[in-house]
């Protein structure tokens, strides 16, 4: 496996490695690093990754020079090397959303971590980072999202989750088609009527950028997918409603 690095935006860098067995064509597993006076790490990889991403980011830089650890939800592809992280950058601390921090993450951090409230924003210095609690969506209690503020990227998660290894960057058409088909495949999200809801919030962020933990950064008409995506999903509840 290699990790490949691109800026995806003016100093948030995608650190992407592909593995190959998980879904046809492949399965990427994304970081984001927002370089900043503070800077952030959004997702940390799987523990066993460690290695080969710590790598990546060094190049961009030192580990050391991390000030914040985050990630969407507790699952080891997010958050499995995040004490590795911590050993790494010793003046780092885990940042994420109260229910996170109450119901997991205050007993698997090697250090306290630091509880957002829903719309708090942490000012990186030069970069601006918001919190958005979106419980459930796509699944576990204490998921969330970051929005960085300047350059209006929206930090998503696993929302959009698509199979493949596709470019970094796309403003393809089909970007939507391929996360409802991920759906389809791997039916990873705890579906509930105010799925679609959630996500039309996140939509009203006007983000100028998605970028995905599983599959590229969207450059295009964010607002227009974050809709069809939740159309998506009140469709697929109005169908379970119907037996």
């Amino acid at each position: 496996m290699k990790t490949n690095t691109t800026e995806i935006a003016p100093g948030i860098y995608r650190f992407s490695t592909c593995v190959p067995d998980v879904a046809p064509g492949g399965f990427t597993f994304n970081q984001f690093l927002v370089l900043a006076d503070q800077p952030l790490l959004f997702h940390t990889g799987p523990r066993k990754m460690f290695p080969i991403v710590s790598q990546a980011i060094s190049a961009v830089l030192p580990l050391a020079k991390l000030r914040f650890v985050t990630f969407g939800h507790v699952e080891s592809d997010e958050c499995g090397a995040m004490n590795e992280l911590l050993a790494a950058a010793p003046d780092a601390v885990v940042a994420h959303g109260v229910v996170g921090c109450m119901v997991s993450l205050n007993d698997l951090c090697d250090r306290p971590p630091r509880p957002l409230a829903d719309g708090e924003v942490i000012d990186l210095g030069g970069k601006r980072v918001r919190h958005v609690d979106t419980p459930q969506v796509p699944h576990n209690w204490e998921s969330r999202v970051l929005f960085e503020e300047t350059t209006r990227t929206l930090l998503c998660g696993d929302l959009f989750t698509q199979a493949g290894d596709g470019p970094a960057l796309t403003g393809d058409a089909g970007f939507v088609d391929a996360a409802i088909q991920a759906e389809d495949l791997f039916a990873g999200s705890a579906i509930s009527p105010v799925t679609g809801r959630t996500i039309r919030k996140l939509a009203a962020l006007e983000p100028k950028a998605l970028a995905t933990m599983h599959g590229p950064t969207f450059e295009g008409d964010c607002v227009a997918a974050l809709h069809r995506l939740a159309d998506d999903y009140d469709a697929r509840v109005a169908r379970l409603l119907q037996g």
